[in-house]
């Protein structure tokens, strides 16, 4: 691992003024999960890490006056898991509990998993984002087995790794984001993009901005995860989806439903949700939705068997949601 500088910061002021100051080489560090693995493998090369851990501040998990869910970014998969405020949220209980590595769920933070790079191979293998040589996509001419099936318009071919962004979003989450500019609030979906070049990330965080914090509403919707995995502990899923059903006594009023791991942002199912939309929750309009996630499917050469599993994902979810999980 190269030298780097270290700051520990106690406040979330004096670590967006370093991390401002560090004029791109200085990075942020909460849980440290992902981030020390990236400069063991050197694709990471901060010239100065600013430890987040003792901003109190970003720690705890509580409702606020209007009944929605604070979390804050440093708090824990482990802090999740034990919050019963947390609890009354099914589909993120569900996302939280598939993260079995007891390492990750004691140190990787909230925040942290929702920033956590991509676990594309060309890309920790030091190729960069798009993984491209001489214009040409190392991921399309090669290994594509676990790449992207949808939102490949693009040139990102990679995955999204979080498995809470999916239900957050499809609950309506919003976070809080302080920068050198002071404090915003943006819809969680809204942080994430599509790279279109090679100096651009996976994030619209600015320079020196810190996530601090995820508001989740007050809702009633029946809500459901459900992930696909090739090994049940320690792996990240081939394919999830998450389902946020407003009902209407037994009809579907609106639905949203997020496909994660199949596409280089959690992926907005429009398709799946409209199908969905003034329909009893029965097998055939279940089924319906489950075509509907993945109708523009474009797999790559070796991973066609992720569209099956999305929609696999996307029927188990719904079924879930509407208490008949089998």
């Amino acid at each position: 691992m190269r030298a780097f500088q270290y700051a520990n910061p106690t406040t979330v002021e004096d670590a967006v003024a370093l991390l401002a100051a560090g004029a791109g080489k200085a990075v942020a560090l909460a849980g440290g999960t992902d981030l020390l693995s990236l400069m063991k493998d050197d694709v990471e090369r901060p010239e100065r890490l600013i430890n987040l851990k003792s901003i109190a501040s970003m720690r705890g998990i509580e409702r606020t006056k209007d009944g929605a869910l604070r979390i804050g970014a440093l708090a824990t998969i482990d802090d999740l898991l034990a919050s019963t405020e947390a609890a009354a949220y099914p589909a993120l209980a569900h996302a939280a509990d598939g993260i079995r590595s007891p390492q990750l769920r004691v140190m990787g933070t909230v925040g942290g998993e929702l920033l956590q790079r991509p676990r594309c191979w060309y890309y920790r293998a030091g190729f960069g984002l798009l993984a491209q040589r001489d214009g040409r996509s190392m991921v399309v001419d090669g290994d594509n087995r676990y790449h992207a099936i949808l939102g490949t318009d693009g040139p990102a071919y990679f995955v999204h790794a979080s498995s809470l962004a999916p239900p957050l979003i499809a609950l309506g989450a919003r976070v809080k984001i302080v920068g050198p500019g002071g404090a915003r609030e943006a819809p969680l979906r809204e942080i994430y993009r599509a790279p279109k070049s090679g100096g651009e990330r996976e994030t619209t965080l600015a320079a020196g901005e810190v996530l601090t914090e995820i508001l989740v509403p007050k809702t009633a919707a029946r809500a459901a995860t459900y992930e696909v995995r090739q090994h049940e502990s320690m792996d990240w899923p081939l394919a999830a989806a998450a389902v946020a059903l407003e009902m209407d006594g037994e009809t579907v009023k609106t639905a949203r439903v997020v496909l994660g791991h199949v596409a280089p942002t959690p992926f907005d199912a429009a398709g799946a949700g409209a199908a969905l939309a003034g329909k009893k929750l029965d097998d055939a309009a279940i089924a319906a939705a489950g075509d509907a996630a993945v109708a523009g499917a474009k797999p790559l050469s070796g991973n066609a068997y992720k569209v099956q599993l999305a929609r696999v994902a996307t029927r188990r979810a719904l079924l879930r949601a509407a208490g008949r999980e089998v």
